[in-house]
């Protein structure tokens, strides 16, 4: 997610908000910008890279807004998601004399885009957020600036955090938020706005967090909040307690738990434009691929490594079961070597968090040179996979500082999902009724993964009683077969505990025989065609005292007679039930992990991403 800081106050803004960037870098960026309020002008500063490049590029260029008595400024670190990284879509963007820095995804760019060149606008970037500038500056031609915003983001759809400055009303920062993160820093005669709190908190404890739906007007000496409608709110100022560390990570211990209880967010993010409001249609053009290619599509490849694998296997069921398309899912350090005979009118799709994962790459390029269609499903844009892919599917779940990934896969189920579903549609294989009911399912999802987060308190407890355990299994089938390979690696790669994650109808094949006393088995047991075969797996376990966990949407009693500790998990559909499971079995990871005193965020030996063979 990007980070904004603004500043408005008696000190040197310029220098104000360059520190705030810099508290901001832990979440991840590719470039930054900030604008200030200089001579009575608006003046912009920003690059490509690092917030030291930033300020390197302001000493050489325009050193005086170091050391210059500038009251006002805005600053921005962008992960991108329209466009590339690069200085022209940078933030902040401006339009006559506005400038303005955005979180968020705005879902009906492309049409107000649209709208506004018809109406003589030039757009610079290939951003979302400059359609927002030019909205307010058309709206600015006939109201004051509060109202000129107030009439543009009644336009939007999407999620938004937007902070605006202008020229001719110097003395105010403006600051409306919708579905992403904005909080105000009060104090006598200066104020600070910013996505996080972390931004300022050096400065100023003292706090307003915003809702939905308002904007906050800040001005040296007071503020005010109001919602989009002009509705006057009285807001209760907070004071913060936490440490900067503390703040960075949004009050959580570890970024990896901040980044599992990220999911609602991330999941809506993925989703977001991709599917109609009403959950009618997948809208292809945010797909990567067109509609005329998925429906000439006869194999697919998917091909990952680590946890992305896992995503693969997921995909390879949902595809095969409702698009009734073969797919080979494949290590791609092992892909990579194979001199696979790819067939024709094939469709190779290469899964990778940060777009720079080596095996991965090597086996795209292979794939390309071998004539296959490639389509990349990313979560960095602009990295090296979404620019060497005919097509990118960017998952939209912002950075993951967490070695151990957890946003980052379950928006890729959700990415295969919808792919799975525009699959299906483009070869006529599912009727409207049951098309609109999957899409309708996976609208619910965010909620639903919510739902599961409250099971913490429980997860934490159970963590609680095997932390000691030298060794774990995992068992599932179907679906959920996959899901116990993710459960198993999280537990192994951030607590070390030896786990395997293995299909339960295998279970006789070699694992049972290290089922003894005590001995702890995670069941993911989905309410399905499997049901009754998984509870014979567990009556195995059961008659050789093993200690079951299950992680279910069924209520059957006999399930929970064979289980130890029983796990209840909402559901919504079998296919979407593999986020809601791997979420309590990442909980579960992270409580063991911090229990036996093991770093988090950063196991040993481990990178975030393995760029190198």
């Amino acid at each position: 997610m990007c980070g904004i800081i603004g500043y408005i106050g008696d000190k040197n803004a310029v220098q104000i908000v360059l520190d705030g960037l810099r508290r901001l870098e832990y979440r991840g960026y590719d470039s930054a910008g900030i604008a200030c309020l200089s001579d009575g002008r608006i003046k912009t500063v920003k690059c490509e890279g690092k917030i030291k490049d930033l300020e390197q590029l302001i000493k050489t260029q325009n050193p005086e807004l170091l050391s210059s008595q500038l009251f006002l400024a805005i600053g921005h670190t962008r992960w991108a998601t329209h466009g590339k990284p690069s200085s022209l879509n940078a933030h902040p963007h401006c339009s006559g004399g506005i400038a303005l820095v955005h979180n968020g995804i705005i879902e009906n760019y492309a049409t107000l885009k649209d709208e506004l060149k018809r109406e003589g606008y030039k757009f610079i970037s290939e951003t979302d957020t400059e359609v927002i500038a030019h909205l307010i500056n058309k709206y600015r031609a006939n109201f004051n600036l509060e109202e000129a915003v107030k009439q543009a983001v009644k336009m939007l759809k999407g999620s938004y955090a937007v902070v605006i400055i202008e020229d001719k009303e110097p003395d105010k920062i403006i600051g409306v938020r919708m579905e992403s993160p904005l909080v105000a820093g009060i104090m006598d005669n200066e104020k600070f706005i910013a996505s996080d709190v972390s931004a300022f908190l050096n400065y100023c404890n003292r706090v307003i967090f915003l809702d939905d739906g308002e904007m906050i007007v800040l001005r040296k000496d007071n503020f005010e909040v109001f919602d989009i409608n002009g509705k006057e709110m009285k807001k209760k100022i907070q004071t913060i307690t936490w440490t900067a560390s503390m703040a960075e990570k949004g009050g959580y211990k570890h970024f990896m738990l901040k980044e599992i209880h990220e999911q609602p967010r991330a999941i809506a993010d993925t989703i977001r434009g991709r599917v109609l409001p009403d959950g009618s249609e997948v809208v292809y053009k945010e797909l990567g691929i067109r509609f005329e290619e998925l429906a000439l599509t006869r194999k697919i490849y998917l091909v990952a490594c680590g946890t992305s694998y896992h995503a693969c296997l997921i995909g390879k069921y949902m595809i095969e079961n409702i698009a009734k398309t073969p797919v080979e899912t494949d290590i791609a350090s092992e892909f990579r070597y194979r001199n696979v005979p790819f067939e024709q009118d094939s469709l190779f799709i290469a899964i990778t968090q940060s777009g720079e994962t080596a095996d991965t790459l090597a086996a795209l390029r292979f794939a390309k040179k071998s004539g296959v269609k490639t389509l990349a499903i990313c979560n960095v844009v602009g990295s090296t996979a979404s620019r060497e892919a005919d097509g990118v599917f960017y998952t939209h779940s912002g950075p993951e500082i967490g070695v151990a990934s957890t946003k980052a896969f379950t928006t890729q189920i959700v990415a295969l999902y919808l792919l799975t579903l525009a699959l299906a549609k483009a070869k006529g294989l599912l009727v409207e009724q049951s098309y609109i009911s999957f899409l309708r399912n996976l609208l619910m999802l965010p909620r639903m993964a919510e739902e599961a987060l409250k099971l913490e308190n429980r997860i934490q407890q159970l963590a609680k009683e095997v932390y000691r355990k030298p060794n774990f299994l995992y068992l599932g089938r179907g679906l959920c077969y996959p899901v116990a390979l993710e459960g198993a690696l999280k537990l192994k790669e951030i607590s070390y505990i030896h786990a395997e994650g293995y299909a339960a109808g295998e279970m006789k094949h070699g694992p049972i025989a290290l089922v003894e006393e005590g001995f702890p088995v995670v069941f993911i047991v989905s309410d399905d065609f499997y049901l009754d075969k998984t509870l014979s797996n567990m009556e195995e376990i059961k008659a050789r005292d093993g200690f079951i966990i299950t992680i279910s949407d069924s209520k059957k009693e006999k399930l929970k007679k064979l289980s130890d500790r029983f796990i209840y998990v909402e559901g919504i559909h079998t296919y979407l039930n593999t986020v809601l499971f791997s979420i309590p079995l990442q909980l579960l990871a992270y409580h063991v992990a911090v229990l036996r005193g093991c770093d988090v965020d950063q196991p040993r030996n481990l990178a975030k991403s393995v760029t190198v063979e």
